[in-house]
């Protein structure tokens, strides 16, 4: 009886840990042939700990908002393609998943590996898009722990990003 019942306050208790809204913010510049290079804002907010949630990066000349996924042993293929629109399935033009060798993009029903890997699309207001690929510093903790990486833009241009890990 005392296992049910501590079993069931630690799930209630997990459960109301995983309900919180994190957010956070990052930062970064885009460059461009021959451009100098501009500052760009970027926030986020997850209800899930920072494993997915929607992403805003303010650059000079528009806004972009969209969804972001880390990919984890729990994620589905099918989750993942909304992030396909306006670009190749996989982004197989534009490596992510490992060597220039390897397949683009996984292909199976679920994606079976923990790989710290963070990806997003970002839409404008005038159909700009933004194709975005980040690495976590503490893959556990999602967004909150911080990571790096980059966005290319519809244009051409590329939006280099990097985001503070926020103290436990």
């Amino acid at each position: 009886m005392k296992t049910t019942r501590l079993l069931t306050a630690l799930l209630l208790c997990l459960a109301a840990l995983a309900a919180c809204t994190t957010t956070g913010t990052g930062g970064g510049q885009v460059t461009g042939a021959g451009a100098q290079e501009e500052p760009v804002a970027f926030n986020w907010k997850s209800t899930d700990g920072g494993i997915s949630g929607t992403m805003t990066a303010a650059l000079p000349d528009s806004i972009f908002q969209g969804r972001f996924f880390q990919i984890t042993r729990q994620t589905r293929s099918e989750v993942l393609d909304p992030l396909w629109t306006h670009w190749h399935r996989g982004w197989y033009d534009w490596p992510y998943w490992g060597s220039p060798f390897s397949p683009a993009y996984p292909t199976t029903q679920f994606i079976t590996y923990y790989s710290g890997k963070v990806v997003a699309t970002l839409e404008s207001q005038n159909d700009q898009r933004l194709r975005c690929r980040f690495h976590l510093v503490e893959p556990v903790r999602g967004m909150s722990g911080g990571g790096e990486g980059e966005c290319q833009h519809s244009d051409g241009r590329v939006v280099r990003a990097v985001f503070p890990g926020k103290a436990r």
